[in-house]
């Protein structure tokens, strides 16, 4: 090894990484592409290593580079961790922290936070991106994301979880379906019946997979929902049953509307758990406690009537 190594070096190894190519990766950290390459250059002669091939496929990480490329992350996270822990005992909030949100919570929840994170902390940038949770999880561990906005659970080792709340499951069913006069829905209603769910990307498959079985009823794995609109939609042409997260009911599904009918099911005990998650090395940890106080604040005085705050 020679040389000196640098934490911006380690910055433009990951930009190049992520973006694999070298011309990409130089437009994301805002320098020319011959300074990049330098930059990279100078990293591989610090440690004695080589990092990226070269050739025609754009930047192709070796062996080595992939296993500097993991340590490089964890470096830079410490880093950060050292300038938040100065940012906080300045008494201030500023930055940007990156949020991963699943599109079947996000879009009804998050514009209310978004506005009282603003309020309290107006220096702060918050950049959200929905995605289905599977993939979300996958960005999340490979440094894309800072926090996510999930349903839960989340099995790894390498993350933390708040939760938030529970929100109910709705039984949605098309107008014109013989239940939709019901006054009431039981168990013995929904066997045999068919029901509509979203693909195993979203964490809400495996749990209308399980409420199936738990009830005898069908689950259409010819017709999977791509988003909660798609499965409504496909619920009013009666090709099936839903169930359908309050927060979207309560933001989408209107009686002027008139597509689907919204029934009472087990007196709301159907519940799904929403939290946040991030990596335990995360340097934002003040700043998530603090998002997740706003999450919760605003779950409680705007949908109290519709989830229960944990």
């Amino acid at each position: 090894m020679s040389g000196t190594l640098t934490l911006r070096q380690l910055t433009y190894f990951v930009a190049l990484a992520e973006a694999r190519h070298y011309r990409k990766a130089a437009e994301r950290v805002g320098i020319s592409q011959s300074s990049l390459s330098q930059q990279i250059l100078g990293l591989e002669t610090a440690l004695g290593l080589e990092l990226v091939e070269r050739g025609q496929r754009g930047a192709v990480l070796t062996p080595q580079g992939r296993a500097v490329l993991a340590q490089a992350r964890k470096v830079l996270e410490e880093a950060e961790a050292l300038h938040s822990l100065a940012r906080d005992a300045q008494g201030g909030a500023s930055g940007t922290i990156k949020l991963g949100s699943t599109p079947t919570i996000g879009p009804y929840i998050m514009p209310h936070v978004m506005r009282r994170v603003h309020q309290s902390y107006p220096s702060l940038k918050v950049i959200v991106r929905d995605a289905p949770p599977l993939v979300l999880q996958e960005e999340l561990l490979a440094g894309q994301h800072d926090l996510l906005l999930t349903q839960l659970p989340v099995n790894s080792a390498d993350v933390e979880v708040r939760r938030l709340f529970r929100e109910p499951l709705k039984l949605a069913v098309a107008q014109d379906h013989p239940l939709a006069a019901r006054p009431e829905v039981l168990d013995a209603d929904l066997a045999g019946q068919d029901i509509l769910a979203l693909s195993s990307a979203y964490l809400l498959h495996n749990q209308i997979v399980a409420l199936c079985e738990e009830l005898g009823a069908h689950l259409r794995q010819d017709y999977e929902g791509t988003s909660l609109d798609a499965l409504r939609q496909m619920t009013a042409l009666n090709m099936g049953l839903t169930f359908l997260p309050a927060l979207y009911v309560d933001s989408k599904v209107s009686s002027e509307a008139g597509d689907v009918a919204v029934l009472p099911f087990r007196r709301n005990r159907v519940t799904r758990s929403i939290g946040l998650v991030w990596r335990r090395r995360s340097p934002h940890r003040t700043m998530i406690e603090r998002i997740a106080g706003i999450i919760r604040a605003v779950a409680q005085d705007r949908f109290g009537g519709l989830v229960s705050v944990e």
